[in-house]
């Protein structure tokens, strides 16, 4: 049986029946905290069961009990992926609330867990525990991401995609960054959820790669032990193994339902913007690699506030001039789907705001209470 992924059936993940345009997908991870601390809840295996009536395979468990995913299923249009996406918010939530929990889109837990975390169980879950040991068992490590697919025709445009993409996937790191507290404290990071995922191996930028190479490397990364599967590739950008969709991994959760559809929007505005190049065989920017992570790190710390590094350049200019640029090279991909007005009205409402983190330092400087934070987020989570 295949594996399901955003709940993609293979036949449609990379372009629906009757239309020409790239499909998209997206899986949300979410926190469960208690309604009254705001702290993590390991809820998660009967919170899905509670929501699977309703949303099938849509609902999933996640590596540690106070987590739960949902996954939506492919669609050419934004309008669609917006309905799916509050649906299973609401569902969610609703199932989160019959436990005694609130669902929070969140990148790490402000408040930190009343024990330390427990591996949702699973084969395959406690295997990877057991061989990192040191990453679980704590009360860190934590992270709840937003992974993003575009349909492909199949791992070779997949893999050229990502190639091709890996300069601005900086600056789509720094548009999520939703995860300033973590464990109780101000991380000074707009994302610390990637400083916590980096701790695990096969987290990074990915090289370039064709597709006989990227089959060499897979295989080794297993062989040698270095990975549990080839499902732990955690690269930010990586060829599905079950579906033809690429799938964009660098972004945070967010609360606010308009940054999904606007970081979605971009995904797709830019691989359909790329393709042309990809097809009159341009190659890829070949960025160096200590370069591209300085790029990363310097998204993972200001977000859309202050400086950001241009990796194909090599200079610092603030991140909102990036994001613009980014917008810019995705306008042509954008225009074809009707989508590139709505995606600069949301880009521009997100500047203004500052972002995700922006919005969680703005809610605890209120009354310096992180349950505050905890608070808005959950009802903005709920809100879509």
């Amino acid at each position: 049986m295949t594996v399901p992924v955003c709940g993609v059936d293979p036949v449609q993940a990379g372009l629906l029946r009757g239309s020409s345009r790239m499909t998209m997908g997206v899986e949300e991870e979410f926190l469960l905290v208690d309604r009254r601390t705001g702290r993590p809840m390991a809820r998660g295996p009967r919170v899905v069961e509670a929501a699977i009536p309703i949303l099938g395979g849509r609902a999933q468990t996640e590596f540690f009990g106070p987590q739960v995913e949902v996954c939506t299923r492919p669609t050419a249009t934004l309008a669609v992926l917006r309905s799916e996406l509050a649906l299973l918010r609401g569902v969610m939530a609703e199932a989160a609330a019959g436990e005694g929990c609130l669902l929070v889109a969140t990148g790490t837990p402000a408040v930190p867990p009343g024990r330390p975390l427990t591996v949702t169980p699973g084969e395959r879950y406690e295997r990877m525990a057991a061989r990192w040991s040191s990453l679980v068992g704590g009360y860190d490590g934590m992270v709840c991401g937003c992974h993003i697919h575009v349909g492909v025709t199949g791992h070779a445009q997949a893999l050229a995609l990502a190639n091709h993409m890996r300069p601005w996937l900086p600056t789509l790191q720094a548009i999520a960054a939703n995860s300033p507290f973590s464990l109780g404290r101000d991380t000074g990071w707009a994302s610390h959820r990637s400083v916590e995922w980096a701790r695990w191996p096969g987290v990074g930028p990915a090289p370039l790669l064709d597709e006989a190479g990227y089959e060499r490397l897979a295989g080794r990364l297993v062989r040698t032990g270095t990975l549990l599967d080839r499902r732990m590739i955690y690269w930010h950008a990586r060829p599905s193994e079950h579906v033809p969709t690429l799938e964009i991994r660098v972004c945070d959760v967010n609360a606010d339902l308009d940054v999904v559809v606007l970081l979605t929007a971009l995904v797709r505005g830019l691989a359909t913007s790329l393709l042309p190049d990809i097809g009159s065989g341009r190659p890829p920017p070949a960025l160096p690699i200590r370069r591209l992570q300085a790029a990363h790190a310097l998204a993972a710390q200001r977000g859309l506030l202050g400086e950001g590094l241009d990796p194909a350049r090599g200079v610092h200019v603030p991140a909102v001039v990036l994001a613009e640029g980014l917008l810019n090279l995705a306008a042509p991909g954008l225009a074809a789907t009707g989508d590139l007005d709505l995606t600069a009205e949301l880009l521009e409402r997100l500047q203004r705001s500052g972002g995700g983190a922006a919005s969680q330092r703005t809610a605890h400087l209120r009354r310096g209470r992180l349950t505050d934070v905890v608070g808005e987020l959950a009802r903005t989570t709920a809100a879509a």
